[in-house]
């Protein structure tokens, strides 16, 4: 699909307006559908959101992205706490946030285990610290590496 002919077509259908710059896929978008940016007025859309949720829900985030550009075409209110870009949104039923991506790949957390051999206090840490440096808060005695457990 050649994306910026596709905006232009929704932009000409939904809204009665030209779309006169370019659309492009950012992969990088994580949370978002998409992104107005107002200094070269280009959109920003999330390939992610149009392979998952396909073409109606991705339209919808069209049509919102679209908003912003008219709005801030006629110099208008564009952005998201403006009236008239709510009253823009709902006449042409675009979304008013991206649904959630299902099972966004997390980070795996490392845990890291450390123990006092005297008193036995176990520590849990994000950085593994150095054995040299730290001692148990209890009995002042040095620490002993247990494991590493991802979570």
């Amino acid at each position: 699909m050649n994306l910026t002919e596709y905006v232009r077509q929704v932009s000409l259908e939904d809204f009665g307006r030209e779309f006169r710059h370019r659309a492009e896929w950012n992969s990088r978008l994580q949370t978002t559908g998409g992104r107005f940016f107002p200094k070269d007025r280009h959109l920003d859309f999330n390939p992610k959101i149009y392979q998952v949720f396909g073409l109606e829900v991705f339209r919808k985030i069209v049509r919102h992205e679209l908003c912003h550009y008219h709005l801030y075409d006629q110099g208008k209110g564009y952005r998201h706490k403006d009236l008239a870009f709510k009253q823009l949104l709902q006449q042409v039923d675009g979304l008013r946030f991206t649904p959630p991506l299902p099972d966004r790949t997390r980070r795996v957390k490392r845990i890291y285990l450390y123990q006092c051999p005297h008193c036995g206090q176990e520590y849990r840490r994000k950085r593994k610290i150095d054995l040299k440096k730290y001692a148990c808060g209890r009995c002042r005695s040095r620490l002993q590496f247990l494991e590493m457990r991802q979570e």
